[in-house]
């Protein structure tokens, strides 16, 4: 029964200060009762917190959509971090896309060029979206998960006291006001003593308030360090891509490389009677579309009247017997002719001639 007695009293206690605030509240927004001002270096101190949450906040939601374009897919990452578990692992894009190349070079034949092409750039897919993979784990780690924190921890923990002063300064400003309306000397007696406790309160969670939003310049010199730590992992993470392309090109100017626009703009135009013919010009590019020098120079054949000696890049098995035969690495004479499709020149081994892809050759100095 007493402690029904104590409980009762204590909700009666809580409703009537509830109640004090609540007015007090009222008042100063009517602009019928004064307010106790905060000192203007805490004011400072809360603006900055204040503004420190909202852009943390800002630079976390958006780093998160860089590093996870799919909505979808952060949404279940929320979720699976919620509920304390591991997401489960799933393909990204570039792997996928690696895949998808890699299947479709089998399907085409690794023996042919644009197979083993397509095989290649698939294998660097893939390991562009390990690196992917890896940047996004290490910015999560150093970067994202202090932010978080921040905001779910240390915020919350100013966002806490703040409010509590902010009732504390109600309380006081509302014994002030019962204070000024007290004229009997027992009741004047008994407002200055709720006054000096309120008074202590206040001055106390001001106090606690003020250590803590002091803490945050201590917080944006550890959200600099993990802003360093996020620069470096986008640098390692380009670095990586940047030499996968590299090799990849490389590996790719080792294949047949020259594909003529398929505008249908290319022209043949014949020599001067006094030289032999060249092949008509046309955009020189790679399998990416982006205009390349090619390892077999064939602007010097255009250019030129006479025969070149050519390396073979793979075997190459004649359709007809207007066409040549190859054998990968061996060498043979080519020569452009008059009416020629420009995709091909004129081949001789020996005694033997007929039509060779230019894509399966590499001319020679």
């Amino acid at each position: 029964m007493n402690i029904m007695d104590f409980n009762v009293k204590k909700l009666a206690a809580d409703a009537g200060t509830f109640l004090s605030r609540a007015v007090q509240f009222t008042e100063e927004k009517l602009g019928q009762a004064e307010k106790t001002e905060l000192d203007a270096h805490l004011e400072n101190l809360l603006s900055k917190a204040e503004c420190t949450k909202i852009w943390t906040e800002k630079i976390m939601k958006q780093t998160e959509v860089l590093l996870q374009p799919n909505p979808n897919a952060r949404i279940e990452e929320f979720v699976y971090e919620k509920l304390d578990r591991k997401a489960p692992s799933r393909i990204n894009n570039p792997e996928l896309l690696g895949q998808y190349m890699i299947d479709a070079g089998t399907e085409f034949g690794p023996g042919t060029a644009y197979g083993n092409a397509l095989i290649k750039c698939g294998e660097t897919q893939k390991r562009i979206g390990t690196a992917d993979r890896e940047l996004i784990q290490t910015s999560a780690l150093n970067f994202l998960t202090p932010l978080r924190n921040f905001i779910e921890g240390d915020y919350k923990t100013i966002a806490k006291e703040r409010k509590l002063l902010q009732n504390k300064r109600l309380d006081l400003d509302a014994a002030k006001t019962r204070l000024k309306k007290a004229k009997a000397a027992e009741t004047r007696a008994s407002s200055e003593q709720e006054l000096r406790i309120t008074q202590s309160e206040f001055d106390r969670q001001a106090e606690i308030t003020r250590l803590l939003l002091e803490g945050i310049s201590s917080t944006h010199a550890h959200h600099l360090r993990c802003l360093n730590d996020f620069v470096e992992a986008q640098m390692t993470y380009y670095a990586q891509c940047y030499q996968y392309m590299l090799d990849l090109q490389k590996q790719l100017g080792s294949f047949p490389s020259i594909y003529h626009c398929n505008n249908n703009q290319t022209s043949v135009a014949p020599v001067s009677s006094a030289s032999s013919n060249v092949i008509g010009s046309s955009a020189l590019t790679s399998t990416s579309g982006l205009v390349i020098t090619s390892p077999s120079n064939l602007t010097d054949l255009k250019e030129c009247s006479d025969s070149r000696k050519a390396r073979v890049l793979y075997d190459y098995d004649a359709a007809n017997s207007t066409e040549l035969s190859l054998l990968a690495d061996e060498v043979i004479t080519v020569f452009s002719v008059v009416g020629m499709d420009s995709d091909w020149l004129m081949g001789e081994r020996g005694n033997q001639k007929g039509r060779v892809p230019i894509t399966y050759l590499e001319l020679l100095n």
